[in-house]
């Protein structure tokens, strides 16, 4: 062989070799990233060609799967309920993708899952078809549905989030305006226009106010500034007159602040009455001198500035590092910089209303594979003692009284002892402009003196007409929340 072909011969042999290793590199090192790629779309066809398993509330099925005719994604995802379990469920779409239960849980619910793995295998070898697992929620069925119908009856932007404080558990979590997901589950040119008609839409139907949106808190964090002065020793007596007067002016500051009730009913009065009336200098002078460095260490260990999973992701409340003296006397109202997630002033309620331990919420009950074997079951587990139990049972003596006497009497449950705590919350960038959000936290005790329900509830009535002077946790907030305490208890 002259020297010319035996260059291409060995030329030729290592681009023979370069593609044999090439091969070898996609089919082995890559497969699995190939495999799984989202723009494969035989991934996606996959994913659609078997009925998907089941979120269950209440023993009963609140998802399912139909047949799509005509595609070569076989089954597409349905909704029963959908716009009530929407935040709850998240959505599973052909286009649009997976969120909050739907996709955390996707390899349980599609049947990939690992932990699947046997019953995987053996259906390959007896052909059977592949299946999907369950995901058993710690929902309330009656709670969600009273959560939810409050907020409709209102036609309200808002939220709520209902725990069972000795556990964790989440009962009720609802967001409003909310939509349903079956209506873009498919892949067709008209569920893909109404995805993007529910995306414009300036109500923002399709965020979960309940986890990811942030507020601020208003009045609702008098609880835990009370509980932060007991816990310092800056409020050793609650019935003990404070000092503090009303107009209350801001330290380095000429702004005054005064209250929604009479001066009368606020005016150096103790922090039991302050909690009463939700007298703002009461608050206001007390988280001063408890001072930003103990009241943010407070409101840490009750799950401040940290995101929770439940599994789904809750964007974290914020208590700032870097406040000043007026900043501070603001945080004690709920204002200020301050902001929360109705889940985080539910988990405070419910920390008090269980002798100030906190549990971590949790949202599903069990995940259960196709033969409805166990797979992984929801266990309490407590997050922090944010209050010594002295203290918290302190707050909830002012909670009930501000129930039985107080602000948040609406709430009242007939031979029930409810404690409650209303709020308002100024917002925008001049608080006058904005109409105000309302809040309203409580908690439910039963006849062994426990509380298995906590609720936050908060309400945006931008798009609500009424007069500015209805804009109440009281008067807005309360009658949900009593509602989703009797759904409760009932049970």
């Amino acid at each position: 062989m002259n020297r010319p072909l035996r260059h291409i011969a060995v030329f030729c042999g290592i681009l023979t070799l370069a593609l044999l290793l090439r091969a070898n590199w996609v089919q082995f090192a890559q497969n699995d990233d190939l495999a799984n790629h989202k723009k494969n779309r035989r991934v996606q066809i996959e994913a659609f060609s078997h009925p998907r398993g089941d979120i269950i509330v209440g023993g009963k099925s609140i998802t399912g799967s139909k047949e799509t005719p005509g595609s070569d994604f076989k089954y597409k995802r349905v909704f029963k309920e959908g716009p009530m379990y929407a935040p709850v469920t998240g959505y599973f779409s052909q286009a649009q993708g997976a969120t909050f239960l739907e996709g955390v849980h996707n390899g349980i619910l599609s049947g990939n899952d690992d932990r699947l793995f046997i019953k995987r295998t053996l259906d390959m070898l007896t052909g059977e078809k592949q299946q999907g697992g369950d995901v058993v929620t710690t929902i309330d069925p009656k709670a969600q549905k009273a959560a939810y119908q409050g907020l409709v009856d209102l036609n309200a932007k808002g939220a709520v989030v209902a725990l069972d404080p000795r556990t964790g558990k989440v009962l009720a979590m609802a967001s409003t305006p909310s939509y349903d997901p079956s209506v873009f589950a498919g892949i067709s040119l008209a569920e893909g226009k109404k995805f993007k008609e529910l995306g414009d839409r300036k109500d923002k139907p399709l965020s979960n106010r309940a986890l990811r949106e942030i507020y601020p808190p208003g009045s609702t964090f008098k609880i835990l500034t009370a509980a932060a002065a007991l816990e310092h020793g800056v409020v050793t007596d609650i019935d003990k007159p404070t000092g503090a007067k009303t107009p209350y002016k801001l330290p380095l500051s000429s702004t005054r602040i005064g209250n929604d009730v009479p001066d009368a009913n606020c005016d150096k009065v103790s922090v039991k009455t302050g909690m009463q009336w939700s007298c703002n200098n009461v608050f206001l002078d007390i988280a001063l001198k408890v001072g930003k460095d103990k009241m943010r260490e407070t409101a840490e260990k009750f799950g401040f500035n940290d995101e929770q999973f439940i599994p789904v992701r809750a964007v974290a409340s914020s208590y700032p590092e870097e406040l000043d003296k007026p900043q501070t006397a603001l945080t004690g109202m709920g204002q200020g910089s301050l902001t929360s997630t109705p889940l985080q002033m539910a988990m405070v309620t419910a920390g008090l209303a269980n002798d100030g331990k906190v549990m971590k919420p949790y949202l599903v009950e069990e995940l259960r594979g196709p033969d409805l074997s166990a797979i992984e079951k929801g266990e309490p587990h407590e997050l922090n003692q944010a209050v010594s139990e002295k203290t918290a049972q302190t707050v909830q003596e002012m909670m009930e009284n501000t129930v039985e006497n107080g602000t948040a009497n609406k709430a009242r449950i007939d031979g029930v002892t409810v404690g409650g705590k209303t709020g308002t919350a100024q917002h925008g960038a001049d608080v006058n402009d904005e109409r105000p959000y309302a809040w309203f936290v409580s908690y439910a005790k039963n006849s062994k003196g426990e509380s298995p329900v906590a609720v936050a509830v908060f309400v945006d009535p931008s798009n609500m007409n009424i007069p500015r002077s209805e804009i109440a946790g009281g008067k807005l907030g309360a009658p949900i929340a009593k509602a989703v305490m009797e759904a409760v208890l009932e049970r």
